[in-house]
């Protein structure tokens, strides 16, 4: 089970802090890339949060490239907190083409030019 704690003092909403002490516990290897995280559930219970706080963390975590979802396997660790940048970087990126105009395939076009 991760080392994870929450501080319910504490003004940080408690799906940001669960999410950031899964990001510490990758970052400090102690969850490593292709373990299997606990259940939802089971995290929730430990923390003393709500089920549904858990999974909007876990949700957090894989939009920024960390977790992976698979049905039927569960959630495990996808990459590491380096790699999270980047993604949530990369999203920005596009978001911010899209806003003047580009595509995705004429930025991807750009990209390859500048690398």
């Amino acid at each position: 089970m991760l080392n994870v704690k929450v501080d319910k003092s504490d003004p940080t909403d408690l799906y940001e802090q669960v999410a950031g002490e899964i990001r510490r516990a990758i970052a400090d290897g102690e969850a490593k890339p292709g373990e299997r995280l606990p259940p939802a559930r089971d995290l929730a219970a430990v923390l003393g949060v709500n089920t549904n706080t858990v999974l909007r963390s876990l949700r957090v975590l894989r939009d920024e490239g960390l977790l992976e979802f698979r049905r039927g396997r569960g959630i495990s660790v996808a990459g590491t907190p380096e790699r999270g940048v980047v993604v949530q970087r990369a999203k920005e990126l596009v978001e911010f083409a899209r806003h003047h105009g580009y595509r995705l395939d004429e930025l991807v076009e750009i990209i390859e030019d500048v690398g």
